[in-house]
Order: structure tokens, then C-alpha cells, then sequence
């Protein structure tokens, strides 16, 4: 998760601190309050640690998995880093992050095993909702991790369809976005809204809450429903190759209606 800068007393725009702990072989980051903003396993840096963010994997049922190192995946909030160095280390994609803050960047270089960047890698230091609308981007993301929130998590700092839209715009023809909603004041049915004018109805699916309240929701550039023998084979490939419940998400994951 990320968080957009706020407005200082003075005028000037201030960022929370990042600070880290530790729950035994588990190592968490945070904004400045105890709301864990992202999380690392100690003896398994590159695996992703918490549910909602394996769920937010869930492209990958999207796309023949041969296919999945020539792909370019995008990050809008860095937290830990899990995604990009998953996408990165695991799949061998090429990868992309956006982050604001530059502290969130050098704990996760310190802290969280996140390499420096390369050819196939690299962090972008800048506000998300400016950034994907850079005509750089435009068709050619095939994988979207959207989770961005304020140091307090109480709802998605950009939620709206304009957004949304923007990032719909970078998807390529067959790409997905995989958004976090999560929060004590957001409404889920809002943010669908919005992700249904953006990107039409028929192109949201959907996971069951998480225990501890995160919602996955994905949304297709090119809406496309594969058939359950399809989904069902490619979830085994998944975890095969992967080491990801994915025939565990075939249970919860389905179109919203």
C-alpha cells in the first residue's frame, strides 16, 4: 500500500514515516501507524506472504502461462515490494513500480530485499494518479496491482471512475488491473460502481473477503469469460509452476453481478 502526500500546517506537503517490525520469521512495514502496509518472510523473501496479495495475482487465469515472462506488470503503491519482486523474480517479467514516497523506496531496498533497478526493473518516484496517465504507459500494461492507501487505511486514496479510467487506458488489449478495496470508512459498492464505468460491467470479477477485510476485485480490459474447464486448468498450471492457491481462488473468485 501507498499514501499520498497531505498537506502540512505550513504549507508544504509532508509524507509519514515508514517504520518496520518484526512477528517472529514475518517482517512487516508500516506509515506510521500500526496498520501493516505490506509484509516480507524473513526465510522466503520473493514469496508473497499475505492472502489478498497472492489473490491479487489473479491475472494470471487471464493469459496462457507460457506466456507470462514476455509481459510487462505495473505496481501503483509499493509497500513491501511482494508484487514487483515476485513479477519480477518469479514470473521473469518486466517490471514497474509507482511510489511517493522515497522513504517507503529506500526501506524496501534496506529492509525488504527489493533489488536496484535494471533492464527488467525499476521504481518510479511519483503520484500514481499523474503517472498512469503518462502517454508512456498507454496499452502496455498487462498486469495492474492497484493498491493505494493513506497511512491509515481507511479507504482507497484514488477511487474514483476518472482514475479508473486512466488506468484501463494503460491495459493492453488483453490486460488486467487486480484493485485492493479495503478500509473502515470504503464502500465496496461505490468502488464497483466506479470500476464499472470505467471499464463496463461485464468485465469485474471478484474475491470472497479476505478474513482480515481486503476485497480483490479485477477488471478486464477486453471483458472475456474463459470457461470453468479453462479456469480451472490454468489454475492447476498456477500452482504448479508458481507455488499460488489458485485452485484455492476458483471456490471465491467469480464475476460481480
Amino acid at each position: 500500500m501507498a499514501t499520498r502526500k497531505k498537506p502540512a500546517r505550513d504549507g508544504t506537503r509532508a509524507l509519514p514515516e515508514v517504520s518496520i517490525s518484526e512477528d517472529g520469521d514475518v517482517r512487516h512495514l508500516h506509515l506510521g501507524t500500526p496498520w501493516i502496509q505490506g509484509s516480507m518472510r524473513l526465510d522466503d523473501p520473493v514469496a508473497l506472504e499475505l492472502e489478498y496479495i497472492q489473490r491479487m495475482m489473479a491475472w494470471l487465469l487471464f493469459v496462457e502461462p507460457d506466456t507470462v515472462a514476455e509481459r510487462h506488470a505495473m505496481q501503483l503503491g509499493l509497500g513491501a515490494g511482494a508484487i514487483t519482486k515476485f513479477c519480477h523474480r518469479t514470473l521473469g517479467m518486466c517490471t514497474t513500480a509507482v511510489e511517493l514516497n522515497p522513504q517507503v523506496v529506500a526501506v524496501c531496498r534496506q529492509w525488504f530485499r527489493l533489488p536496484p533497478d535494471g533492464p527488467m526493473q525499476r521504481v518510479v518516484l511519483a503520484d500514481a494518479a499523474e503517472e498512469i496517465r503518462s502517454p508512456e504507459w498507454t496499452g502496455t500494461v498487462d498486469a495492474l496491482a492497484v493498491d493505494l492507501y493513506d497511512h491509515e487505511a481507511a479507504a482507497p486514496v484514488l477511487d474514483s471512475p476518472q482514475f479508473y479510467g486512466d488506468c484501463r487506458a494503460a491495459l493492453s488489449d488483453e490486460g488486467c488491473m487486480t484493485v485492493n478495496l479495503f478500509g473502515r470508512s470504503s464502500s465496496y459498492a461505490r468502488s464497483v460502481q466506479s470500476l464499472a464505468e470505467a471499464f463496463g460491467p461485464d468485465a469485474l470479477w471478484a474475491f470472497k473477503p479476505t478474513r482480515e477485510g481486503n476485497t480483490v476485485v479485477l477488471a478486464q480490459r477486453t471483458p472475456r469469460r474463459p470457461s470453468r474447464a479453462v479456469l480451472q486448468a490454468r489454475a492447476d498450471a498456477i500452482q504448479a509452476r508458481w507455488g499460488l492457491p489458485a485452485v484455492k481462488w476458483l471456490r471465491g473468485f467469480k464475476p460481480v453481478d
